[in-house]
């Protein structure tokens, strides 16, 4: 404003050093300055002061800042030593305090350190799938399958190399899934919620195949709807949900600085039919039960929640007001004497030259019911025959194989 006065006084031919000088008094700075001022007015046609570049840190700053805990000393060391243009230290402090102050999110030291090591196990994990094994190696193993042993087409989930199913749920080789009773309960108890879009709780005993019942219950959702899984870390916090709920939807583009900016992304995402699945549910505490409340209540959302986890029905009990909106309470239980040959026969072909009775005595002497017992029970079998000529499936063999399933007492 003062600038554009001197120009007016100026361009009618009756600006003197009176009006610099006075000019100067009033906006509190040198006389010099003024006339510099004037001169930038003149040359580049500003009125107003250059702005500044503002300093802004990079999301790898963030997750450094966060290892640390928050220590911006030790950001400023990461800084040096990787080299290039390194801001102050104060001009780090007042950056990290301008953006805390404007909403962004530090997340806590162990969650960050935590995520990181998840990171770099699964990218260890990755690398050394690459080495598989050599060409004519699976030719061979199937080679010394006796021909009543060969593995079979698996049923409505992928199976991948090594028996490791795609969806999530490990499998021995050559196994498919069944559509037992419990399977078809929770089919209907999740097709139940998603009328309503209102929320389902699938509990029971660890390896009773809550998380393949679902999986199945889910493998054909009707047209217009979504199916998305939210993994849950292990001692979870809401900003970690947040993170898990954002990557598990795929959204375009970096993760937000701010919780608000998650939280609208997440809830356009979710603006279309879909079914949010959050496998064990029972290592959520109540802030991220609450938060995953706030995403169905959310107005603009059509969600059907599904929680899914041995003692989820538990944790649920802890926030009632999200208890208190699901709609349909699914246990999964073990599986009775009379499902037990029907369903392992079907579940793998080794099984089906067993004769019923014995299988009865292996689940009443081993397995108790349990599905992820039978899968390891077939998987150390599947290795006894293949590694062993003259192997049989007698009692002698399978005692044996019972200590390497059943924990000690």
């Amino acid at each position: 404003m003062l600038v554009a006065r001197l120009l007016e006084l100026e361009a009618a031919g009756a600006l003197t050093t009176a009006h610099v000088r006075a000019g100067a008094q009033v906006g509190g700075v040198n006389v010099r300055t003024v006339w510099r001022w004037l001169d930038a007015a003149r040359t580049e046609g500003r009125v107003e002061r250059r702005p500044r570049a503002r300093l802004e840190l990079s999301d790898q700053a963030w997750e450094v800042l966060a290892q640390a805990g928050g220590n911006v000393a030790a950001l400023h060391r990461h800084l040096k030593a990787t080299g290039g243009e390194v801001p102050s230290l104060a001009s780090l402090y007042r950056v990290v305090r301008r953006d805390l102050q404007a909403g962004r999110v530090l997340p806590d030291r162990a969650v960050a350190r935590r995520e990181r090591d998840e990171q770099q196990t699964r990218q260890a994990l990755a690398d050394l799938a690459l080495a598989g094994p050599s060409e004519g190696g699976a030719a061979k193993v199937a080679a010394r399958w006796p021909p009543h042993l060969v593995p079979e087409a698996t049923g409505s989930l992928p199976v991948g190399e090594n028996g490791a199913l795609l969806a999530g749920v490990a499998l021995p080789a050559g196994a498919q899934l069944v559509r037992t009773s419990s399977v078809r309960a929770v089919a209907e108890a999740v097709g139940q919620a998603m009328a309503t879009q209102g929320a389902v709780c699938v509990f029971g005993d660890p390896g009773r195949g809550k998380t393949a019942a679902v999986r199945m219950a889910l493998g054909e959702v009707p047209p217009g709807w979504k199916a998305t899984w939210v993994p849950v870390p292990v001692r979870p916090s809401v900003a970690g949900m947040r993170r898990a709920v954002f990557d598990a939807l795929g959204l375009p583009g970096r993760f937000p600085h701010t919780s608000a900016l998650a939280d609208a992304a997440v809830a356009r995402a979710l603006a279309e039919a879909r079914v949010l699945v959050v496998d064990e549910a029972q290592r959520l505490p109540a802030p991220c039960l609450e938060y995953f409340q706030s995403l169905w209540d959310h107005p603009s959302t059509r969600i059907t929640l599904v929680l899914c986890g041995a003692g989820s029905e538990r944790a649920l009990a802890r926030l009632p007001q999200l208890a208190s909106r699901v709609v349909a309470w699914q246990e999964v239980p073990r599986l009775t004497g009379a499902e037990v040959a029907s369903v392992v026969t079907g579940f793998h072909p080794l099984w089906r030259t067993v004769p019923a009775p014995e299988l009865t005595w292996i689940d009443q002497s081993c397995a108790h019911g349990t599905l992820r017992t039978w899968a390891a029970l077939t998987a150390h079998l599947q290795n006894a025959l293949l590694t062993t000529s003259d192997a049989s499936v007698d009692r002698a063999l399978l005692r044996r194989l019972f200590k390497r399933v059943a924990p000690p007492l």
